[in-house]
């Protein structure tokens, strides 16, 4: 029987691959164009073997014989064995209708053979191959091959298989008639409607409560999860075959026409199918007195095609309802999977039939009845499937201590009464049925317990023998006269799988394998699940069964293994990335409606609120018609009827439906390869994530607009949101999402090599907003801690405060968290390194004048002299360096506001060790610390950092501290021609300049502690020496008559006060160093 089912199993899939497989792995030489007139002549005087005066035709054929006889060798024995099946196996086997095993193989083992036999004859180049090869070996080794004769008479015999069947089948069609009407009442029973079903509460296990414990029975146990697939195979072509009996017997007339109202095609093998009308009608047709038999053909074709359709979807309909209530009892109570396992794989068995018939019809039935054909709701039933054969499989400890106190303390009891009772019992079947009784007996719960391995195959094997013992005529026991021995020892071997062979049971009551080969309607059946939302919640069920499909491979057929391994994983990632697909997309259509109503809340949108508070008493006394009365934010949220459902209900519902899917099994394992679902979900929300937050910013290279920070901390803090009720459908760790997207949006590009947030508003900031800064149309205003945008005739497209404030720079500083806030730091060092590399070549060019100059600060005359002979240039470059400098203060000055919600302890310990510090190497890396905190640090290591990379090699360490020095004294002696500015005008109000100058004294105080950091020099030193330059230089404006040249005279004084407040010196020493009149002046306009 095994045997017989392997080499069926074997020879089909290689008929298969013969006659449906790739045409391009088919063999070359059949459309060979030099081969094409030999394979021609083959064919037509096939199976002949002439080799005779034909060399023309077959002289190509001369030259490749030795690769033919190599390439074809696989095809033409594989008809070799199909014939030498044919011979071995086509023997009759009597039967009984209480001897369940032998006919049941015996009516597999003529379907087998049916089914066989009508595959070969569906190869069109079995002539051709077959001949093909022949020719090679007789021109080879001189004759034919020893096979050849017979297969070649098999292939006419077999052009019309059933036919020549019909006329080999008549000596046993006594027998095989028998066993077809043994099925009256089994088939009949499986082939009810759905109403007939629901009437009488099939398996309900809350029908009769009070039974609920007893376990499930029937005289026909392994009769009731057969195949209705089956039966119909063996109804259908048995009936052909013994076609006589049909105008006989009424009860297989019955039989047959029944079976042929249910279906129009049988599967031969996976998906190719046998129309059954058809061929029965062309079979018939040439019999004499069978106009009777054609007529209840063709009523029985309208029947099917008029009414198939619909009883099966009824029955499906009642089958998705009974597994749902099946499998919910069940999940409940485990328990019961011990007396009721009959009624699961009565479940699993009935649900399988009508979903390959589904499956089978789908492509095969006229399109007028195609709405019969499309089920939406099959993966609810498939579901309840999967979820029945997990019970199973995690119960199946439960479903083992039930049975085997069963079988030890009932089945055996009873089988040995039995035995007892027989009034004649052979010694070879007394030995058999006591080794039964003994068997039974010495199980018990602690080998299940220790988990001890049961095996009960010979048990299986022996009771099949001894149904061949007593089936034989002339036995002396004969089973059809102890009927009650046959049900009992039917029901002990079904109580022993349920112990030994549950995975076994399982694939033969619920193996759905054949969707691999039926790709096409598989994916669309899951695309109709997605598109239905109530069906989403199933649509795990799509992904669970392609963990089923190496179960049709064989090791007999191992060539097939990887492309069908292949195949399931293919689909199954594809399913599970469509259903991630699917729910992040649901999400993000809830980010975008969380992100449209948090965007009502902002500021901007309550000032028409109260502008039409303010004004809605006087509108009403002028008589006109206002505007509109806006909503206010919140109104979404009041419902006056429950019935009534918005989008973000819909979106809701659908998402945790298809979150229950996703969620349904922590991983899955397809042909050795674990698949996550929910993995599959985290990883798609992370690409969505990061794009949503890169377009939220709304980055406009072109016209250089970009989100407002808040405004984009508000969207991502509701995006974030709607990501942390995820977790409440799925079981996925979303702070990992965020530490993944955030992060990578630190820094300047991310995992994709995609711009970042970070890289996003740096870029803005320093290519949009400073750069109109250094162009005059934006100031700082060091009392509002914000940049502000001066009037100018060419007004700026954004306004500079709302993208500059505290609010605006604590939203950036959150946004991009501390690494971006470096980034944007070592961006903004980047460019002062630039202008100081600018300012070094005006210090070159001008080295010899300001070398005389700093030596001549006593000398007015000299100094108005040799200033005249420098270039200009140096104080426009040192505006833009502060106005840098200021605002990279003003990032890092909300960064530690920031910081300090989250790391108080660690902001104050650097703040602490910032005091402490001492050496300038200790001091160096202290302040590294406290400027990545935020905090104010009197040399900026950052700036030292970016400063220190434009060393030249060709300049020696003195020269460069020399123009470093230089340097000072340039902008020192600049100092006075700021007076003649109109722009240079302080304001109290803003507490500084209209033209940046103010920013000066930061960039001064900054790049002279930087700069003689890297040089080891004394910074104290050059700014004493820095100061009474600058006071010498001011000096002489008060000497000036020209008023245009002394317009703000005084506004300079301060810019030199602001230099000496933020520098190292001590108040003392900086009145010191700075001119006595200077300082009267300062302090008077103070």
């Amino acid at each position: 029987s095994s045997l017989s089912s392997d080499l069926q199993l074997s020879l089909s899939f290689r008929c298969m691959i013969v006659a449906c497989g790739d045409p391009k792995a088919k063999p070359s030489y059949l459309i060979d164009k030099n081969l094409e007139s030999a394979v021609k002549f083959i064919v037509r005087k096939f199976p002949a073997v002439e080799t005779r005066n034909n060399n023309q035709q077959l002289a190509q054929l001369q030259k490749e014989k030795s690769e033919i006889l190599k390439n074809l060798a696989l095809y033409y024995f594989t008809f070799v064995d199909v014939m030498e099946f044919k011979v071995k196996y086509y023997k009759y086997v009597s039967c009984s209708t209480v001897n369940f095993d032998l006919t049941k193989n015996y009516l597999d083992l003529i379907i087998t053979y049916t089914t066989l036999m009508i595959l070969l004859s569906r190869i069109e180049e079995r002539k051709a191959i077959i001949g093909l090869y022949n020719y090679a070996h007789e021109m080879t080794h001189g004759a034919s091959d020893r096979e050849y004769p017979r297969l070649g008479q098999m292939i006419v015999d077999y052009e019309n298989p059933l036919k020549k069947m019909m006329e080999e089948f008549v000596p046993h069609s006594k027998s095989l008639s028998d066993a077809l009407i043994s099925l009256q009442m089994v088939y009949p029973r499986r082939n009810l409607s759905a109403d007939q079903w629901r009437n009488a509460q099939l398996l309900s296990l809350i029908s009769a409560p009070s039974t609920m414990l007893n376990p499930a029975q029937s005289d026909t146990m392994p009769c009731e999860y057969l195949s209705l697939d089956a039966m119909e195979k063996w109804i259908i072509f048995g009936f052909i075959l013994c076609h006589g009996i049909l105008n006989s017997d009424a009860t297989a007339l019955n039989l047959w026409k029944l079976a042929l109202q249910s279906s129009s095609c049988l599967a031969l093998f996976r998906d190719e199918v046998f129309h059954i009308h058809k061929a029965a009608e062309d079979l018939f047709v040439n019999i004499r007195g069978y106009n009777k038999r054609i007529n209840d053909i063709r009523e029985c074709k309208e029947a099917a095609v008029s009414h198939a359709g619909s009883m099966h979807r009824e029955r499906r309909k009642f089958l998705r309802s009974a597994l749902k209530e099946l499998a919910t009892v069940l999940s409940d109570q485990p328990g019961l999977l011990g007396p009721k396992a009959l009624f699961v794989f009565m479940a699993l068995s009935f649900a399988r039939d009508e979903i390959i018939w589904l499956l089978r019809h789908a492509d095969n039935m006229p399109k007028k009845s195609a709405d019969d054909f499309i089920d939406k709701h099959i993966a609810e039933l498939i579901f309840y499937m999967e979820e029945l054969r997990a019970h199973v499989r995690k119960y199946g400890p439960v479903m083992q201590r039930y049975y085997v106190q069963y079988l030890s303390g009932f089945d055996a009891v009873v089988l040995n009464e039995l035995v007892q009772n027989l009034s004649v019992c052979p010694e070879d079947e007394s030995i058999i049925m006591s080794s039964f009784v003994n068997t039974m007996t010495s199980l018990s719960v602690k080998q299940v317990e220790d988990g001890e391995v049961f095996d009960f195959r010979g048990m299986r094997l022996d009771w099949f023998r001894l149904q061949a013992y007593t089936s034989v005529s002339k036995a002396s026991l004969s089973l059809a006269d102890h009927r009650e021995l046959g049900k009992m020892m039917n029901t002990i071997i079904f109580h022993t799988k349920m112990v030994d062979s549950l995975v076994e049971m399982l694939v033969e009551t619920s193996d759905l394998s054949i969707f691999c080969f039926y790709s096409r309607a598989f994916e669309k059946m899951f695309q109709q699940c997605l598109e239905l939302p109530s069906q989403s919640r199933y649509s795990i069920a799509f992904p669970l069964l392609c963990t089923h499909f190496m179960s049709c491979t064989h090791e007999l057929c191992p060539e097939e293994r990887h492309h069908i391994g292949d195949r399931s994983l293919s689909l199954c990632n594809m399913f599970l990335d469509e259903m991630a697909k699917q729910a992040r997309n649901l999400i993000t259509d809830i980010c975008t409606e969380q992100c449209t109503l948090s965007d009502q809340l902002l500021p901007k949108h309550c000032a028409k609120t109260i502008s039409q508070a303010v004004n809605k008493k006087s509108k009403k006394q002028t008589g006109k018609k206002g505007e509109p009365e806006r909503e206010k934010p919140g109104v979404e949220s009041m419902r006056k009827n429950r019935l009534v459902v918005t989008n973000l209900d819909k979106l809701h519902t659908a998402l945790s439906e298809l979150c229950f899917s996703i969620n349904y099994v922590p991983n899955m394992v397809v042909w050795e390869h674990t698949f996550t679902p929910r993995e599959y979900l985290t990883s798609h929300l992370e690409i969505r994530f990061t794009k949503s937050i890169v377009g939220m910013t709304m980055y406009n290279q072109a016209t250089q607009e970009i989100a407002k920070p808040s405004e984009l901390l508000t969207s991502v803090r509701a995006y974030m949101t709607v990501l942390q009720s995820i977790e409440n459908y799925v079981q996925i760790d979303i702070t990992r999402v965020f530490n993944n997207v955030l992060l990578q949006q630190t820094q300047h590009l991310d995992s994709h090599g995609e711009p970042t947030i970070t890289s996003l508003y740096t870029n803005w900031y320093l290519e949009t907003l400073l750069r109109q800064v250094s162009n005059g149309h934006i100031a700082y205003f060091p009392a509002m801690k914000a940049f502000v945008n001066l009037p100018t005739e060419n007004e700026l497209t954004f306004n500079a405060e709302e993208y500059s404030d505290i609010s605006e720079m604590r939203a950036l500083s959150e946004l991009l968290g501390p690494y971006g806030m470096k980034f944007l730091s070592e961006s903004l060092m980047w460019h002062i390194s630039s202008q100081v590399a600018e300012l070094k070549k005006l210090v070159v060019e001008n080295v010899e004048v300001l070398t005389q100059m700093r030596t001549s600060f006593d000398k007015p005359d000299q100094m108005a002299a040799l200033f005249k002979r420098l270039s200009c240039g140096v104080l426009k470059r040192m505006t833009i360096i502060g106005v840098i400098l200021s605002f990279r203060s003003l990032a890092q000055e909300d960064s530690k506001t920031v910081l300090l919600h989250v790391y108080t302890k660690t902001i104050q310990c650097c703040r602490l060790c910032n005091y402490l510090s001492s050496g300038p190497q200790v001091a160096m890396n202290v302040y590294e610390l406290s400027s990545a905190a935020g905090l104010p640090c009197e040399i900026d290591p950052a700036l030292v950092v970016a400063l220190s990379s434009q060393k030249s090699e060709n300049i020696s360490p003195e020269e460069e501290y020399k123009i470093a020095c230089l340097l000072m004294v340039f902008v020192a002696v600049s100092l006075p021609t700021l007076a003649s500015n109109v722009m240079s005008q302080y304001s109290p109000a803003i507490e500084g300049h209209c033209n940046n100058i103010h920013c000066l004294a930061k960039a001064i105080n900054q790049i002279a502690a930087a700069l003689f950091t890297i040089h080891k020099g004394s910074i104290e030193d050059r700014l004493k020496e820095f100061l009474a330059l600058a006071s010498s230089s001011l000096l002489k404006i008060g000497q000036e008559t020209d008023k245009t040249t002394t317009r703000n005279r005084e506004s300079v004084y301060l810019l030199l006060d602001m230099v000496s407040f933020y520098s190292r010196l001590r108040h003392s020493t900086r009145a010191f160093w700075v001119s006595p009149c200077v300082l009267q002046l300062i302090n008077q306009w103070k």
